[in-house]
């Protein structure tokens, strides 16, 4: 196995046809992003813990005073008009929805692991557990993430063994991989060849990417851009201990030019601590509280670079919606095909708040499907 030789020979690597018609006509057209439907032949009917830094969610950190970010566009309360038949043309690529309530949608969870032994006081999580789980509350396909490495979590899952414990349930659980970038001290070309192999094996995209480093860490560039090569989506934790920024967001903005070709879906503290503008150092690892004035780097970012997306998992996502209630009804209305629905599922019995977002917020069932499917569908590999 080689290393692609360019970006641009990806029709040797993939069977998928370019539909040119891809893109969200209200946003420029990514370079590599591809619409890749359901697994073929697989019905979808409808039917706060996490990987966040080692101490505990619930733990607050020392306080710190850094200067607060600059103020950006006032948030206006009132919900943004929602897309009603007339208003913009249907996504040429995206059957219309077969639903009439959302209920009756799919929902494709794009955060979730398996874990082999116990670690912070829970059980093992299996592949057979996740699903009997998924059954119990309509999840119809997962991403099952890995971690490989140390900082990821106490206990490692690496690579290797989620490819092998999801390949028991293809039509349910969708496998990612990942590489810790230390290991690219041995080459570029035989990382290259390990990525390889866990691609045939089936991951769909990189990550989970939770590494002590800045974000913008020249030893993440070869990462960067084997997942350019590859055409891989990335999920990536950021908050104070992983893949660390600073207020603004200023390394991610940098690492978003830099690779326009790839798909950065954002993780935790430090991307959801952004949804105000008022954000302190401290919240980079904490939940903020608090009605939200001015809005923050996360709007600014969705709006002037396609290829970044939320992961709606975890207590950060959920407070990020729920702090102020009407700001998250806009944000959803506003950024509901830039986000994906995501729990974060690491342990048996582990409390998920992500379900309520279908009652506590009122969306047309077009959006709703965006962020229960559609969008994480058009990101995979």
């Amino acid at each position: 196995m080689s290393r692609p030789s360019s970006p641009d020979d990806s029709s040797a690597r993939r069977s998928d046809p370019v539909d040119p018609n891809a893109a969200d006509p209200l946003q420029p057209e990514p370079t590599r992003r591809r619409y890749l439907a359901v697994t073929a032949g697989v019905g979808l009917s409808g039917t706060v813990a996490g990987c966040a830094s080692l101490g505990s969610e619930d733990s607050r950190p020392e306080p710190e005073t850094p200067p607060s970010a600059d103020e950006s566009e006032p948030v206006e309360r009132e919900s943004a008009p929602t897309e009603t038949e007339g208003e913009e043309e249907p996504k040429s690529d995206e059957a219309e929805v077969d639903a009439d309530a959302v209920d009756d949608l799919p929902l494709f969870d794009a955060h979730t692991h398996v874990i082999p032994t116990a670690a912070r006081g829970h059980e093992p999580l299996s592949a057979d557990e996740l699903v009997a789980w998924m059954d119990e509350r309509g999840v119809d396909r997962a991403v099952v993430l890995p971690f490989d490495s140390p900082e990821g979590y106490p206990v490692q899952a690496p690579s290797w063994w989620v490819l092998e414990a999801v390949a028991a349930h293809p039509d349910r659980l969708v496998p990612f991989c990942s590489i810790d970038p230390r290991t690219l001290v041995y080459g570029d070309e035989i990382v290259a060849e390990v990525l390889e192999g866990y691609l045939e094996r089936g991951a769909r995209g990189f990550g989970e990417l939770k590494v002590g480093m800045a974000i913008d860490d020249e030893r993440l560039e070869g990462i960067y851009e084997l997942c350019a090569d590859y055409e891989l989506p990335i999920l990536f934790h950021t908050d104070r201990q992983s893949l660390t920024d600073d207020v603004g967001l200023p390394g991610l903005e940098g690492v978003l030019a830099s690779y326009p070709e790839v798909d950065f879906v954002a993780h935790a503290h430090g991307w959801w601590a952004h949804m105000a503008a008022d954000v302190e150092s401290g919240d980079l690892g904490g939940i903020p509280e608090g009605s939200i004035d001015t809005r923050g780097r996360v709007w600014e970012l969705l709006a002037e670079y396609d290829n970044v997306y939320g992961d709606l998992s975890t207590r950060a996502g959920w407070n990020a919606l729920t702090r102020d209630p009407a700001v998250g009804q806009t944000f959803l209305e506003t950024h509901h095909d830039r986000l994906v629905f995501g729990t974060d599922y690491l342990y048996p019995g582990q409390a998920v708040p992500q379900f309520e977002l279908f009652e506590r917020f009122d969306l047309e069932l077009e959006a709703w499907a965006d962020l229960r499917y559609r969008t994480l569908e058009g990101l995979l590999r």
